[in-house]
């Protein structure tokens, strides 16, 4: 395992540094950084090196195993090379989010990886011989915008919004890859508006409900909720219909919405949300979207920039992401915050965890107790969280997809999805490419 080498900071992680001072230093958060070429993505150059920036060249590998804390050039423990595309061969310069679908007449698995480009598609039943088969074109696209997209599933359909002015939500159908084994252009299904651009989705497939976030402009279905939940009803898929939204706490960067069945016996069977919201972590009612309800706002000493979390199974704890707090000093570690939900009236932060490297941390996930963390310069960090009860995890594996450095900053990994069959996981480098993995990592708990 090699040492962490914070390295000096790029003139853009510096911008968000000084982004993050101010927002310790009052107690509303400062915005976040707009996603117009001035924030994160200053350095995006269109431009895909024959050697990505994080060491990894722009060719096809497969089949590395994890030894000796090693896969080739990339650190690791107990997490295998099934195989990495990089973005050259599928001509894309940029990638950001991946989620994942299972075909459920076939079986075959399916990685769905955003990019700047639009949504590739990959067949990865098979992990050691992943196949490209097409993008599907962003529905607009702005140079710095289309840096970030986001996507999510629900009943064989993919859902996806992006930064781009005017994007609004893409529907494709699934299905339509059934048989297919060659690359061709998509084309989307339907198409949601109201709304332009918009930073991230969330969905609850138990109640067939969308949740479009992040979206501050040309928003003509509820105007004024500054970023804050667009609610859809996806029960008609290719037709989302619009369910309501809520303003009630500002911006929304993201947000995990289930149908509860945690140790809070007032709110059973509801639809809960957990919201990271720049500077808390604000608990919804959303059981009925047209009157969405507050339950709790949790502020923490350290915020600098409240990002992303996961429900753990139970819905007894919530794991959340700062994205800024490491870069900004308020922590001296990669840090996620573990939360007490057992009241969601009054949630309390109850630990930390961390790597014990400084990098960044971005999306979080959470399948049969172990915690998947995309870090970006770091890599994918897995969590074992069976110590929850106590405020605390212990790192179980990771594969770094990143191996120049661990400098602080916005490069390598920025999501995953560990939902495939026999602990296959699929994260993306937004300058490398799609990594799929597999792990040999099971929880401790003696219960599991």
């Amino acid at each position: 395992m090699r040492t962490s080498a914070k390295s000096i900071l790029s003139a853009a992680a510096a911008t968000l540094l000084a982004v993050g001072m101010a927002a310790t230093a009052t107690t509303t958060a400062t915005a976040h950084p707009e996603h117009d070429g001035s924030g994160k993505e200053a350095g995006f150059d269109l431009v895909i090196e024959d050697v990505s920036p994080g060491g990894v060249p722009a060719e096809r590998i497969t089949d590395v195993r994890c030894e000796d804390d090693m896969a080739g050039i990339f650190p690791c423990h107990k997490v295998d090379l099934m195989t990495y595309v990089p973005l050259k061969e599928i001509g894309s310069v940029w990638a950001n989010d991946v989620w994942g679908w299972t075909d459920p007449e076939t079986q075959r698995e399916y990685a769905l990886l955003g990019t700047f480009e639009g949504t590739a598609f990959f067949d990865v039943t098979d992990g050691h011989d992943v196949r490209y088969l097409g993008m599907l074109p962003t529905h607009t696209m702005v140079r710095s915008g289309g840096v970030w997209r986001d996507i999510k599933v629900n009943d064989n359909h993919a859902y996806v919004v992006s930064e781009n002015a005017g994007h609004g939500m893409q529907v494709f159908d699934l299905t339509r890859l059934r048989g297919v084994t060659e690359e061709q252009t998509w084309t989307e299904d339907s198409w949601v508006g109201g709304f332009g651009q918009a930073h991230n989705l969330a969905i609850n497939e138990d109640s067939d409900t969308a949740y479009v976030i992040g979206a501050r402009r040309d928003v003509t279905l509820c105007p004024g909720v500054a970023g804050g939940p667009i609610i859809f009803d996806l029960s008609d898929p290719k037709n989302p219909a619009f369910a309501g939204c809520y303003g009630g706490d500002g911006y929304t960067h993201d947000i995990h919405c289930v149908t509860y069945h945690g140790p809070d016996a007032d709110y059973t069977g509801r639809e809960i949300c957990s919201a990271s919201n720049e500077d808390t972590v604000t608990v919804l009612d959303a059981t009925d979207p047209a009157d969405v309800k507050q339950l709790a706002r949790v502020p923490y000493d350290t915020s600098a920039y409240t990002h992303q979390g996961w429900f753990s199974e139970d819905h007894k704890y919530f794991l959340m992401g700062d994205e800024i707090d490491e870069l900004a000093g308020t922590v001296d570690r990669t840090t996620t915050y573990i939360f007490d939900m057992s009241d969601l009236d009054a949630p309390k932060l109850t630990g930390t965890a961390s790597s014990g490297l400084n990098t960044i941390d971005h999306n979080i996930f959470i399948k049969d107790g172990l915690a998947y963390e995309s870090n970006y310069t770091s890599g994918l960090r897995i969590f074992d969280g069976w110590r929850l009860d106590q405020g605390r995890m212990r790192e179980a594996g990771f594969f770094d997809g990143y191996p120049a450095d661990d400098h602080t900053g916005f490069a390598g990994s920025w999501s995953n999805y560990p939902w495939f069959k026999d602990g296959k996981v699929v994260f993306t480098g937004t300058e490398e490419g799609l990594f799929v993995v597999q792990t040999r990592l099971k929880t401790a708990a003696p219960t599991r």
